[in-house]
């Protein structure tokens, strides 16, 4: 899931070509039941608003043609109705994939008096073919061409067309347009959280006792093991550069993530030594999935900060997936100095959480260990992403 998505963040679906991201598919039954739910709706706005136009439209030509309303209808005015609901139909079904189509990056490179000229005749030459399926020929059948007057049908194509121009202007690109803008908020707010999460994660990796600290083991490192003293360096260049490669990506796959994070881990292992225990287990077919970048670094910094550990009494956290999510749980060892806990780590990642997935982050106190739930997300990519 890359968006920025354009790092505008805006178009982290549309840069990258994604159409949606969803959880990992063993926990998505929840989504996909209200995305049906959704094109349901959607399915049944459109036969209302067919079926509503096709009276209004009936209605009207009667009124123009014998000065009253019809409340009563015979068999062939029955016909004459369906087809003309089935023809709106299809013309709203129809304009649907034109406004899809004409988002293609070939239109986005043309003159738009051009491009509004082709969507135009497209239209248009649309609901001729719509017409001439749904309505002409099938009234051909039953009545013979000697019962359609060619002014009749003239008529009926002008004002067709007249109604597919207006519904296709003020309604499908409207609606469009609304979409549109729901995605550039939506983007836009998750744009606000990954740079405050940026920040919170500079603030962390640069604030003084992290680097004194970091400085601290490394001069004692050059003393005692001068190999490791150069992959305790290595390690922590490898840490500021990732901050600042992937610092600004909305997700990052959690092969990614680990390698981060292996590297914060070294750190952290070579200055507690035994009193820290760090334990992976990720399956390989996991590696593919994503999550926002910094993520398992916040729980791991977050189980720290928390606990207390010696050489005799370690901290021990393990990491490892489970249904579909990351699951990061450590031993709880409350600190003897007393630390106030905002979970604002905790409550910024459920928030940028919220913007990628309708899966949560879930996390529980029992009276032994401290469990986070990360959902593993999915993102599914194809060429002109119709979302």
């Amino acid at each position: 899931m890359r968006s920025g998505k354009n790092r505008n963040i805006l178009y982290f679906y549309l840069k990258h070509k994604v159409s949606f991201i969803k959880p990992k598919e063993e926990n998505n039954s929840l989504t996909q039941g209200e995305s049906s739910r959704s094109r349901f709706s959607m399915v049944l706005e459109k036969i209302g608003i067919a079926a509503l136009t096709t009276l209004v439209v009936f209605e009207a030509v009667v009124y123009m043609n014998v000065g009253k309303v019809k409340l009563f209808f015979s068999i062939y005015e029955l016909q004459e109705l369906f087809f003309a609901f089935v023809f709106l139909l299809s013309l709203f079904g129809t304009h649907s994939l034109i406004s899809v189509w004409m988002k293609h990056r070939f239109f986005k490179e043309i003159n738009p008096f051009l491009k509004l000229f082709i969507e135009m005749l497209i239209v248009i030459s649309s609901t001729l073919v719509i017409y001439m399926v749904t309505n002409y020929l099938p009234l051909v059948l039953i009545f013979g061409e000697e019962g359609l007057l060619p002014v009749r049908v003239r008529t009926a194509f002008i004002s067709g067309t007249f109604i597919s121009l207006f519904f296709y202007y003020f309604v499908e690109r409207e609606r469009h347009k609304n979409q549109l803008q729901a995605e550039m908020l939506r983007s836009a707010r998750l744009q606000k959280e990954n740079y405050q999460a940026q920040l919170e994660g500079l603030k962390n990796q640069v604030q003084p006792h992290f680097l004194f600290n970091s400085l601290n083991v490394l001069r004692s490192l050059i003393h005692k093991d001068q190999e490791k003293a150069t992959e305790f360096t290595q390690r922590l260049s490898d840490l500021y550069r990732s901050f600042l490669t992937y610092g600004d990506e909305p997700l990052i796959s959690l092969e990614k993530e680990l390698e981060v994070s292996k590297a914060y881990i070294f750190l952290l292992e070579t200055r507690f030594g035994k009193a820290l225990q760090i334990s992976l287990d990720i399956p390989e077919d996991s590696l593919s999935y994503f999550l926002p970048p910094g993520a398992l670094q916040t729980l791991i910094e977050n189980a720290i900060k928390h606990n207390g550990s010696t050489s005799k009494k370690p901290l021990r956290v393990r990491i490892h997936t489970e249904d579909g999510k990351l699951v990061v749980r450590n031993r709880l060892s409350p600190r003897f100095e007393e630390t106030t806990s905002t979970k604002t780590g905790l409550k910024n990642l459920k928030t940028r959480y919220s913007f990628l997935s309708q899966e949560e982050v879930e996390w529980v106190r029992t009276e032994e260990e401290f469990i986070v739930r990360l959902p593993l997300l999915k993102v599914e990519n194809y060429e002109n992403s119709n979302s």
